[in-house]
């Protein structure tokens, strides 16, 4: 009781005052259901230096579009949405794979629904996403695409989640976002005998990833019924029919398949987001841990997020898109490129790696997005022609 009256009473000093509140995220800090991790306190100790980097800019001119931290839209960790928000979702993705697409069927045939308009997107411009200066601001603008498509083709009124991987490092397949539930992602796939994933690299502990239990079909959860129409292009899994051309892109419908892996999983855990956030200097330093160093044994926490998921098509470097965990697992790695940048805002909210010329651009074709300058999709908030308005929670 004292303790809220104190409140009070500070709360209406600052407001007589003038002054402002430091802007909170407003997280649970009770350790439910996961306590904070290291990298969810270096962000919420980083706010303060990024919002200032925002109001010099904004008094600078340099417009965000008047979107601030307090008004920019709040991307909340899977596990911290309440049911109803995880439900609200996953109407919203079952949606958008029932509308029909805007891609070219003739030139695409395996495209038949919305949902397939961003795989085929994904396929065709893979090495361009994946290029040094493009890997991070693409796939931004990417998720951004995918996220308005689900709030205006399909009346979704939350953000896009994201997967703190760190939660799921242990025993994957038992934990929310993976356990089957009508409330989860789906769940692990049917039992496969496969001899596993060839690890990239020398890469260690594992040569060759041991199965995770799964990579058959997915049986439980929402997404039980889905078929997967395009690929398989660069498919780890054995026993997969082949698509009908040689390009992947012909109609070969199939059952959602993943092998969560727990072997793949020990390799998201967060100390090893937080020390690439922290012990890398360089964007280039960055990107560079973050894909793996093979020389030095590492998968890097991206390749491990996605062989956590696996199976087909979450396990085809070019089709991964087609598994809805994928847009969790990249908003990740946006957030803590973020992050990265929050460290020292001032020098690194305009730097890309190899530092392409100034006119870059990147190209999302049928999805909607124009083409957009590279170094315009650096910033959460601002970037984008001032579209983007949104942090990570």
């Amino acid at each position: 009781m004292v303790a809220a009256h104190w409140t009070l009473v500070l709360s209406s000093v600052l407001v007589a005052v003038g002054a402002k509140a430091p802007f909170s995220l407003n997280r649970r800090n009770d350790g439910w259901p996961y306590p904070l991790d290291n990298t969810d306190l270096l962000e919420e100790k980083l706010l303060p230096k990024y919002e200032a980097y925002l109001n010099k800019k904004n008094a600078n001119a340099s417009s965000s579009g008047g979107c601030t931290l307090e008004t920019a839209a709040k991307r909340q960790e899977w596990h911290d949405m309440t049911i109803p928000q995880r439900e609200e979702y996953i109407r919203a993705v079952l949606c958008i794979q029932s509308k029909p697409p805007k891609a070219n069927t003739t030139m695409y045939p395996g495209v038949k629904t919305r949902y397939d308009d961003f795989v085929v997107t994904h396929e065709t411009q893979a090495m361009h996403l994946h290029s040094t200066p493009h890997l991070f601001p693409a796939h931004r603008l990417y998720i951004w695409a995918y996220e308005k498509a689900l709030r205006e083709e399909c009346g979704y009124t939350g953000w896009q989640p994201y997967w703190n991987w760190g939660r799921t490092s242990v025993e994957p397949a038992k934990q929310p976002i993976f356990n089957g539930n009508m409330s989860s992602m789906g769940g692990q796939g049917l039992f496969s005998n496969y001899s596993g994933v060839p690890a990239m690299g020398t890469a260690k502990p594992y040569d060759m990833i041991p199965p995770g239990g799964g990579g058959g079909c997915v049986m439980e959860g929402p997404f039980k019924n889905m078929t997967v129409s395009l690929g398989p292009i660069g498919s780890v899994m054995p026993d997969l029919p082949k698509n009908p051309r040689a390009d992947g892109f012909g109609a070969n419908p199939r059952c959602l398949r993943r092998d969560v892996n727990k072997y793949a999983a020990a390799q998201t855990a967060d100390n090893y987001t937080y020390a690439l956030i922290t012990g890398t200097k360089t964007i280039d330093q960055f990107q560079k841990v973050m894909l793996g160093t093979p020389e030095k044994g590492d998968w890097g926490v991206h390749m491990a997020g996605h062989y956590t998921i696996g199976g087909d098509p979450g396990g085809d470097f070019f089709s991964s898109p087609g598994d809805p965990l994928f847009w969790f697992h990249h908003g990740m790695v946006d957030r803590i490129w973020w992050i990265w940048q929050m460290q020292d805002p001032e020098n690194r909210m305009g730097v890309l790696p190899d530092n392409p010329p100034k006119n870059d651009i990147v190209d999302l074709n049928w999805i909607g997005t124009g083409k957009a300058n590279t170094y315009d999709l650096n910033d959460s908030i601002g970037g984008y022609g001032g579209e983007f308005c949104y942090i990570y929670v």
